[in-house]
């Protein structure tokens, strides 16, 4: 077939119109990027039992391309999961700030969304997005393994999102 456009045939062209994909590098990117998230586990609570069973074969979070990683260098994503207090904020913000850009925070459960039960303690940090900044929330106490992975669906649309408008979207 020839490469020149002007001289197709309309048959042509609508065959051309069915076999060919069409796509900027951004948005490939992006795709790549949101089926393949490597969340940082750090899990300081009840809620850390729950992220580990959405990895477990019942719930199976690899079927969305969502690998657990140990390392802050090898991960993408920080699911923050459990009671967030004064003395371990600083280590979440060297992990986060450990992290290679592009790199998304998920707060998963009340207390790691505003504190919980344990708003009135002093120790308690009152949301982790006073912290680092957070991409998606996910309410609950704890929330259960399907709510964790409608959350990483939603961070995936956000990625993808970000990838067509060029903005990065902030909840800070």
């Amino acid at each position: 077939m020839d490469l020149n456009l002007e001289n197709i045939t309309p048959e042509e062209y609508e065959e051309m119109k069915q076999n060919v994909f069409l796509a900027t590098l951004e948005n490939v990117k992006a795709w790549a990027r949101s089926n393949s998230l490597w969340p940082l586990t750090f899990g300081l609570a009840c809620c850390a039992i729950e992220m580990m069973g959405s990895g477990a074969s019942h719930y199976d979070l690899d079927r969305f391309g969502t690998f657990f990683r140990t390392s802050p260098r090898q991960s993408d994503v920080m699911i923050v999961s459990g009671t967030v207090t004064k003395k371990m904020a600083p280590v979440l913000k060297r992990l986060y700030d450990q992290m290679p850009e592009p790199k998304w925070v998920i707060a998963m459960g009340s207390c790691a969304t505003a504190g919980g039960p344990y708003i009135n303690s002093y120790a308690v940090v009152k949301g982790v997005d006073q912290i680092v900044p957070v991409d998606v929330y996910i309410p609950g106490c704890p929330p259960n393994p399907a709510a964790l992975i409608y959350g990483i669906n939603k961070l995936q649309e956000k990625i993808r999102y970000e990838a067509r408008t060029g903005k990065r979207v902030t909840n800070r």
